[in-house]
């Protein structure tokens, strides 16, 4: 090709429009592959430019691998295979698009960020920037004075007589379920969980290569005749506040929990996720308050109370089990942030913490009633509702073979996300589709607003 026409213009260097001129055509399969291009002094020649600047402009085709160089014959378009890439546009415009008419998100998780106590938590970040903790990796276990301030909140909220030494931080309640499986499994080889049951422990498990034993729940908690008849002496529960049913164990079955426990020489770990929010009674006592030296493993955390991002989840350990921890995870870092853990131990030394659950607990008490009362009004005997006294989500059943995912696609239509519960079941499903409804960072208003968009979409 003696031929090669280029438009060139003052705007940018010649050689850089020389060589994305001649990509341009190779990649678009204008110049076919072994074409024959014109030389050096060719090419300058037509574009009216320097040898020097073709020159470099074809070095650099050439390294990229565009174009090959024969001794005596000159510059060939090279021969290779284009990849069509498929940018998903119409994809991410439609994803961008739901995204922008969801009017109401019914997504549980999320904290009240207009109640959040945001002036009285960077007032505790300030101070904690200027101790030395901020330039150390901090204690293995975690921050000595964070794990003071969870025992004596643990003895007050929740009944647990425990100390500091007992107490194990981490960034997440999954990833101390981690580190507690590879432990555990060094004894046990399998473990009970709740069907339905938090789909994010039950994951960690198997990863950890547990053999998953699922275990009923109906409507007082976990089956205890289903969980005696199995091999398994692990079993994960969360007996307060069952995720996702809501139910509470009874003292009946919690004693009777504790002695199959002690009577397998297995473990009890206990997740008491959300305990702060019950909106009929007090708060129920933990499984480990009922008997201090039982076979329990608690583990709670600050993102549903407090806020997730701060990613701080804690345990309280058997002594046993304690010895083995340090030993086994010795060369380990503290996996959740300095900053973060004392901060949480100056707000809770200076009684912000008691009183930012007081205000959340009363907070999301009213969004509750408001939430129940309304899908009352709006659907009448046509649904279900359950876990309606603690918590900071609901579940929906609705009377209808209509499907999970479209009732969940319905509701999308009209600017409404709810969230699916097929996920928490193993091996069956409810008769009727079970949706979940979050509710702690919605005002009043946008729950009344999402309950009548529900009433649209599945009327």
């Amino acid at each position: 090709m003696r031929e090669l026409m280029i438009h060139l213009n003052e705007n940018s260097p010649k050689y850089k429009q020389i060589y994305h001129s001649i990509r341009s055509l190779i990649e678009n399969k204008e110049l076919q592959p072994n074409t024959k291009l014109p030389s050096i002094r060719q090419l300058a020649e037509i574009l009216y430019v320097s040898r020097n600047t073709t020159l470099v402009a074809y070095e650099q085709l050439l390294a990229e691998g565009y174009i090959r160089s024969e001794q005596k014959r000159g510059y060939f378009v090279e021969t290779f295979e284009s990849i069509d890439i498929h940018t998903p546009t119409l994809h991410a415009e439609k994803s961008i698009s739901e995204e922008r008419k969801i009017k109401v998100d019914f997504r549980a998780g999320s904290v009240d960020q207009h109640a959040f106590p945001i002036k009285a938590w960077r007032k505790c970040v300030n101070e904690v920037l200027k101790e030395d903790i901020v330039y150390m990796y901090g204690e293995q276990q975690g921050d000595r004075l964070l794990r003071e301030k969870i025992a004596n909140y643990l003895l007050q909220s929740r009944g647990i007589r425990t100390s500091e030494d007992s107490i194990v931080i981490g960034s997440s309640t999954q990833q101390l379920l981690m580190h507690l499986s590879i432990l555990l499994k060094n004894k046990y080889s399998s473990i009970a969980v709740e069907n339905p049951g938090y789909d994010g422990a039950r994951t960690v498990f198997q990863l950890c290569g547990f053999q998953i034993n699922p275990i009923e729940v109906r409507k007082k908690g976990l089956c205890m005749k289903q969980l005696e008849k199995i091999e398994s002496k692990l079993v994960y529960i969360t007996p307060s506040h069952q995720f996702p049913t809501g139910v509470t164990l009874p003292i009946a079955e919690r004693l009777q929990l504790l002695n199959w426990a002690h009577s397998q020489n297995g473990y009890i770990i206990e997740d008491d996720y959300d305990s702060e929010f019950r909106y009929q009674q007090q708060p129920i006592p933990a499984l480990l308050s009922i008997q201090q030296e039982a076979r329990v493993i608690y583990i709670s955390t600050f993102s549903k109370a407090f806020l997730p991002s701060i990613r701080l989840s804690y345990m309280v350990l058997p002594s046993e089990l304690l010895d083995q921890y340090n030993q086994q995870f010795a060369t380990f870092e503290q996996t959740a942030s300095s900053i973060h853990q004392r901060t949480m131990a100056r707000f809770m030394e200076r009684g912000h913490w008691d009183s930012h659950i007081r205000k959340m607990r009363a907070t999301y008490k009213r969004k509750m009633h408001v939430l129940v009362s309304s899908l009352h009004l709006a659907f009448g005997k046509v649904i279900r509702l359950i876990g309606t006294q603690s918590g900071l989500y609901i579940l929906i059943q609705l009377q209808s073979s209509v499907g999970e995912e479209i009732l969940i696609q319905q509701a999308l239509e009209q600017g409404v996300k709810v969230y699916p519960t097929s996920n928490l079941y193993i091996g069956y499903k409810p008769e009727f589709s079970i949706l979940k409804l979050g509710f702690s960072n919605l005002s009043i208003e946008e729950i009344q607003l999402g309950v009548q968009l529900l009433k649209k979409a599945w009327t």
